[in-house]
């Protein structure tokens, strides 16, 4: 049977154990607060939905225990972790901290870090959403990402870590972002000094995998003029190792059937293919509605994202897989396993119980051949 890495996103806000959270939800409980004061906002719409684990503490190593055992059942093999840092120091490690890295069982699935270095907002916050303002800037200078730097292979050490080829696999979420903090020579040296720092710790080197925005999404900003009105030229100077998408809203437009959008994400994987110069892990989402963390309808809501037609989609990573021989690895991305709030989750609801995580099963495990 061949193995596959089916690596879903983790987003570590189901916790009070982080003092900062609670200018978000200050209830104690992190983001659970907003999943539990939904109400549907329209005839028809599937909310509230209830997690049948219950409003659990996912910095408690003995509910992390739970959902590793459920995820490496299922055939999730690796969590990666959505990672901050800001104001000079991480923001809601708890969640990896306190929960996975003291999880007796944390060997049956692996992890890996993704810098979600966007701008903190109000948007975290439902009595303030709408209003989006900033609350920690997410661009670094040189200096404070030396501090990230540290921080991360602090992590790479650990016997879980995930890494292809021997080398730790880091994900930077935005990198707009990343650019606008250090220009695009800076951002060169920084991930130069990254990779060093990296081999000087004793690794063989660094997989650094960019989170694609979609074929025209990118706006690179900083550019040097040679790459002025070329930002795929001035991405793949950058030298990245490999590239995945953290979500299909990221892509195209959600408010249509989650059939339909497929057609528009096979088309994008072979954009990416054609333009970039690194290899591409395909990416899946479970869904999109954002509305649990609003006040005013958003109607960009992903329809008849059933398990049924979520296993299509798996079916279509699982064959790009098999047909991207040269590949360094068999992962596949998946939004996600927890993002409540985004209606994009694997973790079993009052709606489809166990269905997506059973999907992963059929597809993965008991339909998986060598």
């Amino acid at each position: 049977m061949k193995k596959y890495d089916i690596a879903a996103f983790i987003w570590p806000s189901y916790t009070g154990d982080e003092p900062r959270s609670r200018i978000f939800w200050p209830e104690g409980y992190g983001e659970w607060q907003t999943v539990k004061a939904m109400k549907p906002m329209f005839e028809g719409h599937q909310w509230p939905r209830r997690p049948l684990w219950g409003y659990v503490n996912e910095a408690d190593p003995f509910v992390m225990e739970m959902e590793i055992e459920a995820a490496a059942a299922h055939g999730v093999n690796v969590f990666i972790y959505d990672w901050y840092w800001y104001d000079g120091r991480p923001f809601l490690e708890q969640c990896l901290d306190n929960g996975y890295l003291k999880a007796r069982n944390n060997d049956k699935v692996k992890f890996y870090l993704m810098w979600a270095n966007h701008t903190a907002t109000s948007i975290w916050d439902k009595r303030t959403a709408e209003m989006n303002q900033p609350i920690w800037r997410g661009e670094v200078d040189f200096e404070e990402f030396k501090n990230v730097v540290k921080r991360a292979i602090e992590y790479f050490a650990h016997p879980s870590y995930y890494k292809i080829d021997g080398k730790p696999v880091y994900m930077i979420y935005e990198l707009t972002t990343f650019i606008k903090g250090l220009g695009l020579e800076g951002a060169r040296r920084a991930l130069d000094y990254f990779r060093e720092e990296t081999v000087k710790a004793g690794f063989p080197g660094l997989e650094l995998q960019i989170t694609h925005r979609g074929s025209r999404a990118f706006n690179v900003t900083g550019i040097d003029p040679i790459y002025e009105g070329d930002p795929i030229a001035a991405i793949n100077s950058l030298g990245f190792d490999s590239g995945t998408h953290y979500q299909f809203v990221h892509m195209t437009r959600m408010a249509r059937d989650y059939l339909e959008i497929l057609e528009d994400v096979k088309k994008e994987w072979a954009f990416v293919e054609e333009s970039f110069n690194m290899p591409y892990y395909p990416h899946v989402s479970v869904g999109w509605d954002a509305n649990p963390r609003y006040n005013i309808l958003r109607p960009n809501i992903c329809k008849n994202n059933t398990p049924e037609n979520f296993e299509v989609a798996l079916r279509m990573a699982k064959d790009y897989v098999d047909s991207h021989s040269e590949l360094k690895a068999p992962l596949i991305t998946v939004n996600s396993w927890n993002e409540w709030t985004e209606t994009s989750y694997l973790q079993p609801d009052d709606l489809y119980g166990y269905g997506y995580l059973e999907a992963i099963k059929r597809v993965f495990l008991d339909g998986a051949e060598g």
